[in-house]
């Protein structure tokens, strides 16, 4: 069950929108009516409605009541926004592509002092129009998607089936996860990471529940390596009108995987991990010291790097990137707002656990290297949520301290991924780089060849010379 996300309270306006000054009116959120369950973090989740100068939406999520500062108004003066793009379907594959050509102009690489998700101050107005934030969430400016979905739905390929096209309507939102400009997710710590994932599933309730929406796909992109235009830790929400391709491989892959066992391919993938940890994936607390964190808990083939009561994290059996890692629960439900209280109460250790060990993978002694990666979760689309299974897939396109991992004419140009880490080796420096492992491990890990024993460091010994197909890349 979702927890209760409740409106706040007090202010003037009309029910879920902004009144003629920007100020938020008292909303009651029909699309959260059949949710329940309360936080048992330190206070409960609210959020506040107002809208931006040009008529975008705006949320603040805080922990319990909201300061009044919340209902400023925001004084830009910005023209309505009037987005055009469209979706376009390749003949070939089905896919289909979205064209936004508006999108050239959006802000790229701002001074850290112009940042637009910083919070507003005297002399320098952004996006957020409040002095500070907790969590703030609002409508892209340059979005790929917008409008109405339910009012041009994607039409299929009739008479032109080489050309079937159609408006680019859905949605797209930016949230912003701290008003800390320098800060991190893996920075945050566990109030407010539920704190986020709180706005992740009220947003996921919200927009599923606008006509014509296939998929809510919530998504982080960090480092400059991964193409982040803005610095500030933020990610977004994309409400789609259709289903992507990585989905539909997947539904076609969970039908094979039921007509040939009778049984879900979610559930079995989990169950099979998890048996692959042993002992470890009996229902160990996450945060405690065995909880994944010491290499020597794992068989050496295991692909688990955390598991806890009710959450499982391990490196794909075929993963594409060369350091990987799938977390689903262990319970399948098909959204967030499909987690229970015990769920969401253990969700912020393993994620911001995870997420650190990341940072760890290339950091030393003398110097800290940010991983830059893709946190991208993946709900069920409308009609295949009996099916399909929350869970993230998070990625570094980093392989070494100082080597990045570049899509080479067999990925981009095949879709045919060549790893050059073993998923088992990625899995075991993940586990040594946990918490009660060596905090900042030496040197770059190798990237192939067998792995060191469990308990050593990946830094013992030379580093391989680069393959005939890393010099290739």
């Amino acid at each position: 069950m979702a927890p209760t996300v409740t409106d706040a309270t007090g202010q003037s306006g009309a029910s879920g929108s902004a009144d003629a000054s920007g100020t938020t009116g008292t909303a009651t959120s029909s699309d959260l009516n059949a949710q329940a369950g309360t936080s048992r973090q330190a206070g409960a989740t609210t959020r506040t409605v107002t809208e931006l100068a040009d008529g975008r939406e705006l949320i603040y999520y805080d922990r319990g009541t909201p300061p009044t500062a919340r209902a400023v108004a925001d004084l830009r003066p910005l023209d309505a926004v009037a987005p055009s793009s469209e979706v376009r379907q390749d003949p070939m594959t089905g896919a289909w592509v979205t064209v936004a050509a508006h999108r050239q102009a959006r802000t790229y690489h701002p001074p850290a002092d112009e940042c637009p998700l910083c919070p507003s101050r005297e002399g320098r107005l952004s996006e957020i129009p409040a002095g500070d934030y907790q969590v703030a969430v609002f409508e892209n400016r340059f979005p790929s998607l917008a409008g109405e979905p339910g009012t041009h739905p994607v039409p299929p390929a009739l008479d032109d089936p080489l050309h079937s096209r159609g408006p680019g309507v859905g949605r797209c939102e930016v949230v912003c996860f701290t008003a800390d400009h320098d800060a991190s997710f893996a920075d945050l710590d566990e109030d407010h990471a539920r704190l986020v994932l709180d706005a992740w599933t009220d947003r996921t309730a919200e927009l599923s529940a606008l006509p014509g929406v296939r998929q809510v796909y919530c998504f982080e992109n960090r480092g400059t390596e991964i193409g982040v235009t803005l610095a500030h830790p933020h990610g977004q929400v994309y409400a789609l009108p259709f289903v992507p391709p990585r989905t539909a491989k997947m539904i076609d892959q969970a039908a094979r995987h039921r007509a040939a066992t009778g049984r879900n391919l979610f559930d079995d993938l989990v169950a099979a991990e998890r048996a692959s940890a042993g002992s470890i994936s009996a229902g160990t607390p996450a945060g405690s010291p065995s909880a994944g964190s010491a290499p020597g808990d794992h068989p050496e083939d295991s692909r688990v790097v955390l598991a806890g009561e009710h959450w499982t994290a391990f490196v794909p059996f075929a993963a594409r990137w060369p350091y990987e890692v799938h977390l689903f629960p262990n319970r399948r439900v098909p959204d967030f707002t499909g987690l229970n209280e015990d769920e969401r109460a253990e969700f912020p250790r393993i994620y911001l656990d995870l997420l650190r060990r990341f940072d760890r993978l290339f950091s030393d002694g003398d110097r800290q290297v940010r991983a830059p990666y893709i946190a991208a979760w993946h709900q069920a689309p409308a009609g295949h949520e009996d099916e399909l299974a929350l869970h993230l897939e998070l990625f570094t396109v980093r392989r070494t301290a100082d080597k990045l991992k570049y899509l080479a004419g067999t990925e981009s140009g095949m879709e045919a991924f060549m790893n050059d880490v073993a998923p088992e080796f990625a899995a075991r420096r993940l586990r040594e780089v946990g918490q009660a492992g060596p905090a900042n491990p030496t040197g770059p890990a190798p990237a192939v060849g067998p792995a060191p024993a469990a308990g050593s460091t990946a830094a013992s010994g030379p580093t391989p010379a680069p393959t005939a197909q890393e010099a290739q890349r």
